[in-house]
This record gives C-alpha cells, sequence and structure tokens, in this order.
C-alpha cells in the first residue's frame, strides 16, 4: 500500500473587486452592437460635426445675399444667386467647360489605367506587381504643387517638349485647356489604376483557361471574360477622376492661363470678390453632378469597389 504525502493547503485565489471599468467590460463583451457604436462614436461625430454641417451650411449660404456696399453677409432667403447660376450664359459656359473637361481626363485615365492594371494583375510575376504597385504609388509621395508646377515647366514655350517636338514639326501646347487636361490626367492617373488593379486581381484564373479552352482567344476573352468583371472596378475609378478633375481650381490656375473653371470661380468669389453668397451657389453645380453621377453608377456596383 501506498502512501501518499499531504499536501499543503490550497490558497484560494482572490476574486477581483466588481469596478466600474469591469463591468462596463463585461458589458461590453456580451453586446457587441454597443461595442461598435462606441467605437464608431468618435469619428462620426468627427465626420458630421466637419464634414456634414460644413456642406450644410454652404448650401444655406447659397440662399443668402451680399449687401454691394458694405460686403457684408445678408441673410435673408433669396433664390438670385442659384438663378442667376443656373440662367445666365457665362456660368452655363464654365459649367460645360468644367464637365467636359473632367469627362476628357476620366477617358484619357481609362485608356491608361486598364492596359497597366492587365499586366500588374494578369502578367506580371508577383515580385514584378510590387515592384509596379511601388511604382504606381510613387508619384503621390510628391506634393500636387509641385507636380502641377512641373507640368507648367514641360509644356512651356522654351521648355522640354517643345524642343522634343520642334525637330518634328511639332510644339507644345502651352498653356490652357489642353494643358489642364494633361495635367489632371497625369494627377489621378495613380487613383485610377488601384482600383482597376484591384478589380482585375480578383478575377479567377480558372475563367480564363476555361475561355481559353473553349477556344476563346485572347481579345475575345478579354472582350467577353475580363472587361465585364472588372467593369465595376473602372467605374469606381472614374468616380475619382471625374470628381476630382471637377472640383479641382489649383492646376487650371498654373497650367489653363486664361481658361477658367467652376473651381476658380468659386476661389475668385471667396478671395477677390468677397461673395461668399455667390460661391456657395456656383460650388452647388459640382455637388449636384456628382450626386447625379454615382446615382447613375450606383447600380453597376461601383461603389462596393471603393
Amino acid at each position: 500500500m501506498t502512501l501518499l504525502a499531504p499536501t499543503a493547503p490550497r490558497t484560494p485565489v482572490p476574486v477581483p473587486p466588481r469596478t466600474a471599468a469591469r463591468r462596463g467590460s463585461a458589458y461590453l463583451s456580451t453586446h457587441p452592437r454597443t461595442r461598435l457604436a462606441l467605437l464608431l462614436s468618435a469619428p462620426l461625430f468627427w465626420l458630421g460635426a466637419v464634414y456634414v454641417v460644413a456642406l450644410a451650411l454652404l448650401l444655406v449660404t447659397a440662399f443668402w445675399t451680399t449687401d454691394t456696399y458694405t460686403g457684408e453677409i445678408r441673410t435673408e432667403f433669396t433664390l438670385d444667386n442659384v438663378i442667376t447660376v443656373l440662367t445666365d450664359g457665362f456660368y452655363q459656359g464654365i459649367t460645360l467647360r468644367t464637365v467636359g473637361v473632367a469627362l476628357a481626363v476620366t477617358a484619357i485615365d481609362v485608356l491608361l489605367a486598364v492596359p497597366i492594371a492587365y499586366f500588374m494583375a494578369m502578367v506580371a510575376s508577383p515580385a514584378m506587381q510590387r515592384a509596379l504597385v511601388v511604382l504606381v504609388l510613387t508619384p503621390l509621395w510628391a506634393s500636387y504643387l509641385v507636380k502641377a508646377f512641373a507640368w507648367r515647366s514641360v509644356l512651356s514655350n522654351d521648355g522640354i517638349l517643345e524642343w522634343l517636338l520642334r525637330p518634328l514639326g511639332g510644339h507644345t501646347p502651352g498653356y490652357g485647356i489642353p494643358a489642364t487636361i494633361i495635367t489632371l490626367a497625369y494627377l489621378w492617373l495613380p487613383y485610377v489604376i488601384l482600383p482597376v488593379y484591384a478589380g482585375l486581381e480578383r478575377v479567377p484564373n480558372s475563367l480564363l483557361e476555361a475561355s481559353g479552352d473553349l477556344g476563346g482567344r485572347s481579345w475575345t476573352t478579354l472582350r467577353l471574360v475580363v472587361l465585364p468583371l472588372a467593369w465595376p472596378a473602372i467605374i469606381a475609378g472614374t468616380i475619382f477622376s471625374f470628381s476630382l478633375s471637377l472640383g479641382d481650381y489649383i492646376t487650371v490656375g498654373i497650367v489653363g492661363g486664361g481658361s477658367q473653371m467652376l473651381g476658380t470661380l468659386v476661389y475668385q468669389d471667396i478671395g477677390a470678390a468677397n461673395n461668399l453668397p455667390l460661391a456657395s451657389a456656383i460650388a452647388l453645380i459640382p455637388i449636384i453632378i456628382i450626386f447625379g453621377y454615382l446615382f447613375l453608377v450606383r447600380r453597376t456596383g461601383a461603389l462596393d469597389n471603393l
């Protein structure tokens, strides 16, 4: 018979006190929705206070007026600014020019982004993919103003583009709408490449192999298989280029020469003219256009790719 050695008495583990922090932690562990609400409360409050409230004040200011003699804002409701912006031929022309520039920039970026993104996602090796992603992101590390002024130097009459085109009988476009389109297309190209690349990367290779097994050539596979699956991602990229071009005013001031867009009118009315209500009324135009564009593309699933 084996005798067991007596064991020392066990010391009871002390029960931690029921503090308010422990009670709150226990409550949040069993209520995930409350935990999520508290987690999002700070950023949602900041978004509501800084963005939504500011946008609401902008909309309200558009229905005020400015005293011609004193320059003070009168908080009297009036539709004069909105009617002027919507019916005056000058503002209608500026609106058409701005939308035309935004559409041209978007078209150029899509034509450049789709082949680049396709090569990154479908052709390049994993190591080359990482290198190409870094190259696409590298221009974003430089200052916006540095890139805009660099294009001003390139497009000037004594710039490098004129030096390259002169022996071929060509000339630089100089400053104006073409220069604005070129510069904006360069600035927003990475914002179009990345969504398209992400969309193409999600296309299963099995679909491409199945298309090849069924006799589909490269162009047929690209047109009937790849592009329909990547279409929402392409639309998502156009949202960035179109909206950013629609509201830009710095680039047109640097390379646009005497050209004007909606953004420059807003800047001039706030600064030199000191007419905040009219500037707010002009700012309503790109806001309405953007909301209309988002309403048109929401059925394509593009918003899920943002």
